[in-house]
């Protein structure tokens, strides 16, 4: 008996070709979508980080600039004077008359988004990226059933001092608020009542 070696299955003519046209479109156009959303969430996310960033980069500059200005106001002895800006009609420069007797005072330069401080001939900004400040001066008895405070008619009858500014930066080339409003009520201590 004569055995013989015979294959039953037929070969196909595809089974040592690559793709088709249709499954290469196909399979670049899932790894197209997935790219694009990989890309996506990168970019989403770096924005998210860089806003982070920044918002805590300027909590803490804004945290150093209200310490610093709470300390002045709170050890001076009075206010000296103040100027109001003419186009905005807010109080943007204070003087006052510091604990050792000499003038410090606090200009926001609205064109240099800055806050400097000057004490006897030497100027340090205190504060950059400052879109809006304004010093408010009132007395310090409050007006009746609110948390208000009667308005200053002049330096001398000045005992607190309102401070409000906003900051705020470029990210990606578009500015963004990443800084809330930061307010404080501060009352000069060693003033007389």
């Amino acid at each position: 008996m004569d055995f013989k070696i015979t294959f039953t299955k037929t070969v196909s003519k595809r089974a040592g070709s690559g793709f088709t046209l249709i499954e290469l479109l196909f399979s670049i156009g899932v790894t197209s979508l997935a790219m694009a959303a990989v890309a996506t969430f990168f970019l989403f996310s770096t924005h998210g980080f860089a806003t982070l960033f920044n918002y805590v980069d300027l909590d803490d500059v804004n945290r150093v600039a209200m310490d610093q200005l709470t300390r002045d106001v709170r050890q001076a002895n009075s206010v000296d004077s103040y100027t109001v800006d003419p186009i905005t009609n807010t109080t943007n420069s204070v003087t006052l008359i510091d604990s050792d007797g000499l003038p410090l005072s606090y200009t926001y330069d609205r064109t240099a988004r800055s806050l400097t401080r000057t004490k006897s001939g030497v100027s340090k900004v205190v504060l950059t990226e400052c879109d809006r400040l304004a010093f408010m001066l009132g007395q310090r008895n409050p007006v009746g059933g609110s948390y208000d405070i009667y308005p200053a008619a002049t330096a001398a009858t000045a005992k607190v001092i309102n401070v409000s500014w906003m900051c705020s930066r470029k990210i990606f080339g578009i500015k963004e608020d990443t800084e809330s409003v930061q307010t404080a009520r501060i009352v000069i201590r060693k003033q007389g009542t």
